[in-house]
Protein backbone atom coordinates (compact mmCIF):
# COMPACT_ATOMS: atom_id res chain seq x y z
CA UNK A 1 0.00 0.00 0.00
CA UNK A 2 1.17 3.29 -0.67
CA UNK A 3 1.34 6.81 1.53
CA UNK A 4 -1.90 8.60 1.85
CA UNK A 5 -2.33 11.70 2.77
CA UNK A 6 -5.34 13.44 4.19
CA UNK A 7 -6.78 16.24 2.29
CA UNK A 8 -5.69 19.18 5.10
CA UNK A 9 -1.90 17.64 4.76
CA UNK A 10 -2.34 17.52 0.65
CA UNK A 11 -3.66 21.05 0.71
CA UNK A 12 -0.89 22.25 2.84
CA UNK A 13 2.21 20.60 0.91
CA UNK A 14 0.72 22.62 -2.21
CA UNK A 15 0.16 25.61 -0.68
CA UNK A 16 4.25 25.76 0.89
CA UNK A 17 5.32 24.70 -2.47
CA UNK A 18 3.94 27.81 -4.14
CA UNK A 19 4.57 30.03 -1.14
CA UNK A 20 8.56 28.69 -1.63
CA UNK A 21 8.57 29.67 -5.44
CA UNK A 22 7.04 33.36 -4.42
CA UNK A 23 5.54 36.42 -5.32
CA UNK A 24 5.18 37.63 -9.10
CA UNK A 25 7.42 34.80 -10.84
CA UNK A 26 8.04 35.15 -14.65
CA UNK A 27 6.66 32.58 -16.97
CA UNK A 28 8.19 31.70 -20.05
CA UNK A 29 6.96 29.56 -22.75
CA UNK A 30 8.95 28.13 -24.55
CA UNK A 31 9.08 25.81 -28.15
CA UNK A 32 10.23 21.85 -27.96
CA UNK A 33 10.24 19.28 -25.05
CA UNK A 34 10.98 20.17 -21.82
CA UNK A 35 14.66 19.64 -20.14
CA UNK A 36 14.53 16.38 -17.93
CA UNK A 37 14.46 18.45 -15.08
CA UNK A 38 14.61 22.07 -13.64
CA UNK A 39 18.29 21.75 -12.81
CA UNK A 40 19.13 21.63 -16.63
CA UNK A 41 19.76 24.12 -18.91
CA UNK A 42 16.72 25.85 -21.01
CA UNK A 43 15.90 24.18 -23.95
CA UNK A 44 14.29 25.35 -27.27
CA UNK A 45 13.22 29.32 -27.33
CA UNK A 46 11.41 31.57 -25.57
CA UNK A 47 7.98 32.37 -27.29
CA UNK A 48 6.03 34.21 -24.70
CA UNK A 49 7.17 35.82 -21.15
CA UNK A 50 4.36 36.39 -19.23
CA UNK A 51 5.10 38.42 -15.28
CA UNK A 52 2.06 36.45 -13.18
CA UNK A 53 0.55 38.21 -10.51
CA UNK A 54 1.97 38.68 -7.35
CA UNK A 55 -0.59 36.07 -5.86
CA UNK A 56 -0.56 34.02 -8.85
CA UNK A 57 -1.98 30.75 -7.53
CA UNK A 58 -4.96 30.39 -5.48
CA UNK A 59 -5.50 28.53 -1.64
CA UNK A 60 -5.47 25.00 -2.13
CA UNK A 61 -8.62 23.41 -1.73
CA UNK A 62 -9.72 19.38 -1.97
CA UNK A 63 -5.90 18.40 -2.95
CA UNK A 64 -5.63 21.07 -6.08
CA UNK A 65 -4.61 24.29 -6.37
CA UNK A 66 -4.94 26.30 -9.70
CA UNK A 67 -3.86 29.71 -11.53
CA UNK A 68 -4.81 33.33 -9.74
CA UNK A 69 -5.52 36.18 -11.82
CA UNK A 70 -4.85 36.87 -15.22
CA UNK A 71 -2.37 35.45 -17.32
CA UNK A 72 -1.67 37.18 -20.09
CA UNK A 73 1.21 39.16 -22.49
CA UNK A 74 -0.02 41.51 -25.26
CA UNK A 75 2.93 40.84 -27.39
CA UNK A 76 4.61 37.64 -27.79
CA UNK A 77 8.21 37.58 -28.15
CA UNK A 78 9.09 35.40 -31.36
CA UNK A 79 6.60 32.99 -33.67
CA UNK A 80 6.79 29.34 -33.12
CA UNK A 81 4.74 26.19 -31.53
CA UNK A 82 5.15 25.77 -27.69
CA UNK A 83 5.93 22.80 -26.16
CA UNK A 84 6.57 23.83 -22.69
CA UNK A 85 6.71 26.04 -19.67
CA UNK A 86 9.16 27.34 -17.06
CA UNK A 87 8.43 29.08 -14.20
CA UNK A 88 10.93 30.95 -12.57
CA UNK A 89 11.27 32.81 -9.35
CA UNK A 90 12.89 36.39 -8.79
CA UNK A 91 16.56 35.67 -9.26
CA UNK A 92 15.50 33.66 -12.62
CA UNK A 93 15.81 30.46 -11.62
CA UNK A 94 13.52 27.40 -12.68
CA UNK A 95 11.42 26.21 -10.22
CA UNK A 96 8.76 24.88 -12.29
CA UNK A 97 8.24 23.30 -15.49
CA UNK A 98 5.57 20.87 -17.52
CA UNK A 99 3.98 20.83 -20.97
CA UNK A 100 1.92 23.37 -22.55
CA UNK A 101 -1.39 22.71 -24.89
CA UNK A 102 -4.62 22.97 -26.33
CA UNK A 103 -5.76 20.34 -23.95
CA UNK A 104 -4.38 17.47 -22.21
CA UNK A 105 -1.37 19.21 -21.32
CA UNK A 106 0.04 20.92 -17.59
CA UNK A 107 -0.77 24.35 -18.62
CA UNK A 108 -3.39 25.38 -21.13
CA UNK A 109 -3.38 28.37 -23.43
CA UNK A 110 -5.85 29.52 -26.10
CA UNK A 111 -3.51 28.51 -29.06
CA UNK A 112 -0.19 26.34 -29.21
CA UNK A 113 0.59 28.37 -32.19
CA UNK A 114 2.42 31.53 -31.72
CA UNK A 115 3.12 34.39 -33.59
CA UNK A 116 5.41 37.21 -32.33
CA UNK A 117 3.58 40.05 -31.24
CA UNK A 118 0.35 38.49 -31.06
CA UNK A 119 -1.52 38.12 -27.21
CA UNK A 120 -0.82 34.88 -25.19
CA UNK A 121 -3.61 33.58 -22.77
CA UNK A 122 -3.25 30.99 -20.28
CA UNK A 123 -6.34 29.93 -19.60
CA UNK A 124 -6.06 26.63 -17.59
CA UNK A 125 -3.19 25.74 -14.66
CA UNK A 126 -4.17 23.55 -12.25
CA UNK A 127 -1.72 20.93 -10.20
CA UNK A 128 -3.57 17.84 -8.47
CA UNK A 129 -1.93 16.07 -5.26
CA UNK A 130 -2.86 12.28 -6.42
CA UNK A 131 -2.28 11.15 -2.90
CA UNK A 132 0.94 9.36 -2.39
Amino acid sequence: MSLQYEVEVRNAGLDAKFAAIGASPVLKIRSGAAPASCADADAGDVLATLNLPAVWMGSASGGAISKSGLWETLAADQSGTAGHFRIEDSGGDCRLQGTVGESAADMIVTSVDIVAGQSVLVIGFTIRDNNG
